[in-house]
């Protein structure tokens, strides 16, 4: 969506807007680790964020691969930096076409800093000698598909052009197809405001936003080094509150939140912007204290669709748009089921499981596997060399004490809190668990865990388990589960062999669906073999690269190795989704050989299927009901649990 837009229908509203600039770390390490704070840092609620190019197009690769990750695989809508200095011009036309190809529709178009290298700027042979001429070119070749912005220069770009003479040029670029302006960054509100005024009387009109570039302050010494770099101007009363705290990082960016709260607060009322454009340098947490201070991010309960319309994060790829559906097992790894779905045709309309195809990409092809280097992961997940150790990890992770599992990139969601306690005493007994998700019954859309979609709309869920059985007692939960006529399950160990109850020509179970007014039933979760086929093979294969993390003789390898090749990887749904315990009862007395235990567990009582009453465990349940109709009424088995629309 074009940033003029998006700002225009939120400042409608009354609602003042944001967004954060990133640049391209140096190390494929650093990569990932700006990918997982762009995700975390999307809670904040940005309108966008934006990449820079680099001085003489030194990262532009990076910058268009990391485009192309936070638009498809983080559904950030993003604006791509892209400079003329020193760059051929068919180079500015491979990254405009990887832009557009990635879903992108916004391009900060910028003359650029000479590379470090060079001391005067060069117009290379073929390319744009100023950024108007880029922005020219860019809507001569794409029309309205982008939307182009330039930059502003409120104390002056250079030491021969001050702040006034600049508001010429900066004209030029607007009256060439420029539709929004983003400035230097500025510490002056004074200075801003009136910079912005002269702006618009020079004739660029409002329905241009000028969006003030905002540099946070981190530490005492990058605020100066910045501020020098610049030649912004400071306020005096500025060093005089930070001076006194500038070996204090922590009291630092106390006072320079308010400072810089302060300054935002003087440009928002002022009325010449209702959008601030935070320069992040990469980091998070010095933005998310002035925005708190604002009061501007979102609520915990908001109801506003566009922060959470479904359960999992839509992709803004150019092709993917549409998608609503996705299968469960990649919950806890977004980033390589859009990488392996990437060049299906399917999404625009909108049916995951109208594919039911071998378009699923291979693990080879996509470069499916672990992040981080060996020495990383065995810092973060230790060296197991028992069960118990292996349980442990998984404890700690659902405890929030590890931030990732092999199979799983991101913290432990909220709602598992809703399990933890039956997690972890499974992880206890011996079975590994991967995946989870609680039986939910028609909770409020707006609701601050479960809620998702449109205001006054009702959310549902199927109690839903992932997890590693060892082949010594997969017999037993296999014989419990088959006993259970709203049960549905796949079992696949790392041969292929699959074992299920459901028939060949099922189609997807819906374990998440949700009810809006004025729409059709929303099943935005699924479950169904074609897909839990091509996670066996992702998930297998992340347990093969966890054991390499360690020495090949290592007891961690081997132990490793022996759960990935021999155990079962099994889903469980229960279709009853007004069971409370929902499918934990089925493990109730079981204990994995490997770990003696002293407690003792009440036995297992296979649930009576006579549409009256379920008993397990000996105590009495009501009988499950889908909309007060027990699927036993109608002799009609709740397997499938395809909700039509």
């Amino acid at each position: 969506m074009h940033i003029t837009k998006k700002l225009a229908a939120a400042h409608a509203e009354g609602r003042a807007t944001y967004s954060f600039e990133y640049f391209p770390p140096k190390t494929a390490q650093g990569v990932q680790n700006l990918y997982d704070r762009m995700d975390r840092m999307h809670a904040f609620g940005p309108a966008f964020i934006d990449v820079t190019w680099g001085a003489g197009g030194r990262l532009s690769n990076l910058t268009c691969e990391m485009i192309k990750v936070a638009q498809t695989t983080y559904g950030l809508e993003t604006c791509m930096h892209l400079t003329c200095t020193d760059m051929e011009q068919s180079k500015l036309d491979d990254a405009l076409t990887e832009a557009y190809n990635a879903g992108c529709t916004n391009i900060l178009a910028l003359r650029g800093d000479p590379p470090r290298e060079k001391e005067k700027w060069e117009q290379a042979e073929g390319g744009f000698r100023y950024a108007r001429d880029l922005v020219k070119y860019i809507k001569q070749k794409y029309g309205d598909h982008f939307d182009v912005g330039v930059a502003g220069y409120p104390e002056g770009p250079d030491e021969d052009t001050n702040a006034d003479e600049h508001i010429a040029y900066l004209k030029e670029k607007v009256d060439a197809g420029g539709t929004y302006i983003i400035t230097q960054m500025c510490y002056d509100a004074d200075i801003f405001i009136e910079w912005a005024k002269k702006v618009r009387a020079a004739g660029i009109p409002d329905s241009v936003p000028i969006i003030p570039g905002i540099m946070p302050i981190q530490t005492h010494a990058s605020f100066l080094r910045r501020a020098n770099w610049t030649q912004c101007r400071v306020p005096p009363e500025w060093h005089e509150k930070l001076e006194p705290v500038k070996n204090d990082d922590v009291a630092v960016r106390e006072v320079g939140k308010d400072l810089i709260a302060d300054f935002c607060r003087k440009l928002l009322d002022s009325g010449i912007t209702m959008h601030l454009h935070f320069y992040t340098m990469n980091l998070a947490v010095s933005t998310r204290m002035v925005l708190e201070e604002l009061a501007v991010t979102p609520s915990s309960d908001s109801t506003d669709p566009t922060i959470k319309p479904l359960p999992w994060r839509q992709s803004l790829g150019r092709n993917r748009r549409e998608e609503n559906v996705r299968p469960i097992f990649w919950s806890g790894r977004k980033s390589s089921y859009v990488a392996r779905t990437q060049d299906w045709d399917e999404f625009p309309n909108g049916r995951w499981g109208d594919s039911r195809s071998p378009a699923f990409g291979g693990l080879d092809s996509y470069g499916i596997g672990l992040k981080g280097t060996n020495e990383h992961n065995r810092k973060l997940w230790g060296e197991p060399k028992t069960l118990r150790d292996i349980s442990d990890l998984i404890e700690n992770y659902m405890s929030g004490k590890v931030e990732s599992l092999p199979w799983s990139e991101a913290p432990v969601s909220s709602e598992t809190s809703e399990l933890k306690d039956d997690l972890i005493e499974l992880n206890r007994r011996g079975f590994l668990t991967i995946n989870s998700q609680p039986a939910v019954d028609g909770a409020k859309s707006s609701d601050p865990v479960f809620g998702w979609g449109p205001r006054n709309g009702y959310v549902y869920q199927k109690a839903y388990l992932e997890l590693l059985i060892t082949p010594k007692i997969i017999e037993t939960v296999i014989e419990r589960m088959d006993a259970d006529p709203d049960i549905t399950y796949y079992a696949v160990n790392n041969s292929g062999v699959l074992r299920t109850n459901t028939s060949e020509d099922c189609g997807p179970n819906a374990v998440t669906w949700g009810v809006f007014p004025g729409k059709e039933i929303v099943q935005p979760t699924i479950v169904e073999t074609v897909s839990f086929l091509a996670w066996r093979d992702e998930f297998y294969h992340l347990g093969s690269e966890w054991s390499k993390c360690y020495d090949e003789n290592s007891e961690a390898r081997h132990l490793i190795k022996d759960v990935t090749e021999n155990w079962y990887l099994v889903n469980i749904v229960d279709n009853d989704f007004r069971r409370e315990r929902g499918v934990f009862p089925l493990f109730d007395g079981l204990l994995v050989p490997e770990l003696r235990a002293d407690w003792v567990q009440p036995k297992w009582t296979a649930p009576t299927t006579n549409g009256d009453v379920a008993s397990t465990n000996g105590v009495q349940a009501e009988t499950p009901h889908v909309n007060g109709v027990s699927s036993h009424d109608t002799g009609k088995p709740l397997t499938n649990g395809d909700l039509k629309n």
